[in-house]
Order: structure tokens, then sequence, then C-alpha cells
């Protein structure tokens, strides 16, 4: 399993779709934890980022906000959406899914 988390400064960051990195990080099957892979994102436009993180082989997307219309691409490119997380380290954040502790709040984004 590969999960993207939208990053600024190392940690999650609200802004979606003008983050500076992506953090992938690569989950075995044994739940082990890979370090993060940063990744500098296309230019942002809509409908880039979900065929773009779908090429990545990313299935899970932690976020603090998210457009609707934006969930549902990536929907569509089969990729699960979390959104309301806290800025976290990407690490971190993963733990806490993977272990059902993570606490999420409201999506930040309205649009």
């Amino acid at each position: 399993m590969k999960i993207a988390i939208p990053t600024a400064e190392g940690k999650l960051t609200p802004h979606f779709g003008h983050c500076e990195k992506f953090a992938i990080v690569t989950v075995d099957e044994n739940a082990e934890i890979g370090s993060p892979e940063f990744v500098t994102p296309p230019p942002h436009e809509p409908g880039v980022l979900p065929q773009w993180l779908a090429e990545k082989q990313v299935t899970l997307i932690i976020a603090g906000g998210m457009g609707q219309r934006a969930k549902q691409l990536f929907d569509n490119n089969g990729i699960q959406v979390i959104t309301g997380a806290p800025a976290e380290l990407p690490q971190v954040l993963v733990q806490q899914h993977l272990n059902g502790s993570l606490t999420t709040g409201i999506n930040l984004c309205d649009h």
C-alpha cells in the first residue's frame, strides 16, 4: 500500500493542491512503514494530481482538507481519501492510521 500526504516543511499541510511536496509512504504486507519519499508535484490544475498519484500507485491520501470535486476525482482513480488530519509528520499519520488512532476533524477545504 502507498499512502500520499501533502506536506510543507515536512509536515502535513492543509493546502492540498498547493503543497510543497507529497510524502509517499510505502507500507508492506507486514504493516512495516517505509521512510517517506518526498516528491514534487506537477503544477496544480484540475484532474492532474489524481492521475499523477495513481501512476505512482498511491491507494490512500491523508489530507487536512480537500474539495468535493477533488475527492470525486481521486475516487475515480481508485484512491481513498481521509480528510481532517492534523499537521503531523507523515510517518506519525501513517502509523496512527494503521493502528486506528488517527483523529480527524473537519475538512479544512470548502470548495
